[in-house]
């Protein structure tokens, strides 16, 4: 395989700049895939398949460590999210699939500071409702904030697909905010229906469950 094309490992998921995945690689065409991985010290790419197609755009991942081998050749690998790409060709001249690509980078520094706070202020307030401790130094990384929070922001995969492909840190964090906005309201509906159903069963003040939707 030629260095200047990039290993592709087609998964059900979708990963972000940062974002570290376990990995469980059992098939003999991905064992082989990070094999040459390891030994080339290359990173390969995670592009995300659904029924329909595969995403044009995905997220190179260096496998960081090897958790654990097997007998019969297995691996747990952990691997990090590095860097966007946009698939320009792909090769099926491999046991894996393989392809040209391009780097996506972003069209213009975040400048909205307002808009990164409130974002960041939204997301510490839904891990504190998951239970989750908030760590304000997590958002202070060299990554896009953007990316730091799509990794746990109740985003399904069309929609962190959708994150991924934006080349703006400004439009995620805007198309962020506006998503855990309205995801907090329905989590403090929930949470007001639950306590009234734990109550003494009147249902003066219950929500219109059809605004819960």
């Amino acid at each position: 395989m030629s260095d200047d094309r990039l290993p592709l490992f087609p998964l059900g998921i979708v990963l972000l700049p940062g974002e570290p995945v376990p990995l469980h690689i059992f098939e003999p065409r991905y064992k082989e895939m990070v094999r040459v991985c390891i030994d080339d010290d290359r990173p390969f790419g995670i592009v995300y398949a659904s029924e329909q197609s595969l995403a044009q755009v995905g997220c190179t991942a260096r496998i960081e460590r090897v958790a654990a081998r097997y007998d019969d050749g297995r691996l747990d690998i952990v691997a990090v999210g590095e860097q966007r790409f946009r698939v320009d060709e792909i090769h099926r001249d491999l046991a894996y699939l393989s392809a040209e690509v391009e780097a996506v980078e972003d069209d213009a520094p975040d400048d909205d500071v307002g808009a990164r706070q409130a974002a960041i202020a939204r997301h510490m307030k839904l891990l504190e409702m998951a239970g989750e401790e908030p760590k304000p130094h997590r958002y202070d990384q060299s990554l896009p904030v953007s990316f730091v929070i799509g990794r746990n922001a109740g985003l399904d995969l069309a929609d962190k697909q959708r994150l991924l492909e934006m080349d703006s840190e400004a439009d995620r964090i805007r198309y962020l905010s506006d998503h855990l906005g309205a995801l907090l309201v329905r989590l403090e509906k929930a949470r007001e229906f639950r306590d009234l159903a734990r109550g003494d069963g009147h249902a003066d003040g219950m929500p219109d469950l059809g605004d819960m939707e």
